[in-house]
């Protein structure tokens, strides 16, 4: 049984997928996977010990997308079965031309508000006619690798590819970093456009006679991104995809929501997981940018909202 897979572009929303993937195996235990998608998306699935194939979709990068879709589909090989977790045009043609009669697409089967993870997995349950419950995320072979510091490792994540609304603010950060600073070392993530955000924290972090941080920002490849955080203590973190990699490793975290359905896109399934939002009228907006200019649902979130829930999380750990 071969089985065709296209997976969203988005890094948090892939990672969301991976208990319907795990639930597609556990129907079809000897399934062999061709993944589809963004190169930061099929790196989750590069040690999977089913996927046999990794096809990377760049048909916008140069020419006439739908003849790179057209090849893209002809490189495909014969499939017994082909699902797509994205649910546009461009995944009908790819998938028309992938030439599988068993084709599956996407598609929200309820207005209710739940989880993304329950919605993509309810997609596979009814495309198999099947109904097996979504269980932890899954990412194989990034596991943490320890430390040679005894010191515990904190991570920040200042930025948020969806939009500026999401992002939680430098010196905020900056702030939970130095209150920490004598129990944590410190690791600055930030994605290719998010090195200024970086930047801010640590210029804060000098002036404060911090020292001990490193910032990675736009400096790791997506790999040593996944190892570095699995390899975390704590995490402090916006809405975002490495938001969902730390769940998915089961890292201490404190996410910090804003604009965005907490609902539908917290961490799944991860016990040392903490929510922090403010409840205000205007939120969620899920608007990429604070239409009221305000943006209070994270100015008004402080650095000792995120220190007290540390502290909780710690009671609790310990108790």
């Amino acid at each position: 049984m071969k089985i065709f897979i296209e997976i969203p572009t988005w890094l948090g929303d892939a990672v969301m997928t991976t208990p319907a993937i795990e639930n597609i195996i556990k129907t079809y235990p000897d399934a062999k996977l061709i993944i589809y998608g963004s190169y930061v998306s099929t790196r989750l699935f590069v040690h999977h010990p089913n996927v046999i194939k990794i096809i990377l979709d760049e048909s916008k990068k140069s020419g006439f997308r739908y003849f790179n879709l057209y090849r893209d589909a002809k490189s495909v090989g014969q499939v017994d079965m082909a699902f797509s977790f994205r649910k546009n045009f461009t995944t009908q043609y790819l998938l028309f031309f992938i030439g599988v009669k068993k084709r599956y697409i996407y598609k929200r089967f309820t207005k209710k508000e739940i989880h993304q993870v329950e919605r993509y997995n309810s997609f596979i349950n009814r495309s198999l006619g099947v109904k097996l419950d979504a269980g932890k995320l899954k990412i194989y072979g990034y596991d943490s690798k320890g430390k040679d510091d005894a010191k515990s490792l904190l991570g920040l994540n200042p930025g948020a590819t969806y939009g500026s609304a999401k992002r939680w603010y430098p010196e905020e950060f900056a702030k939970v970093a130095t209150a920490l600073s004598d129990t944590y070392n410190i690791v600055i993530f930030g994605g290719p456009n998010e090195g200024e955000i970086a930047e801010d924290i640590e210029k804060i972090l000098i002036s404060n006679g911090v020292k001990n941080y490193t910032n990675l920002a736009t400096k790791t490849s997506v790999e040593e991104l996944f190892e570095t955080i699995a390899s975390l203590d704590l995490f402090v973190t916006n809405d975002s995809g490495p938001m969902h990699l730390a769940a998915a490793f089961g890292v201490p975290t404190i996410s910090i929501f804003g604009p965005t359905r907490y609902k539908e896109t917290s961490q799944w399934m991860n016990p040392k997981s903490i929510l922090l939002r403010k409840e205000l009228e205007c939120s969620p907006c899920m608007k990429r940018v604070c239409p009221l200019k305000h943006h209070e649902c994270m100015k008004l979130i402080t650095a000792d909202d995120v220190l007290d829930k540390i502290k909780d999380m710690t009671v609790k750990e310990n108790s």
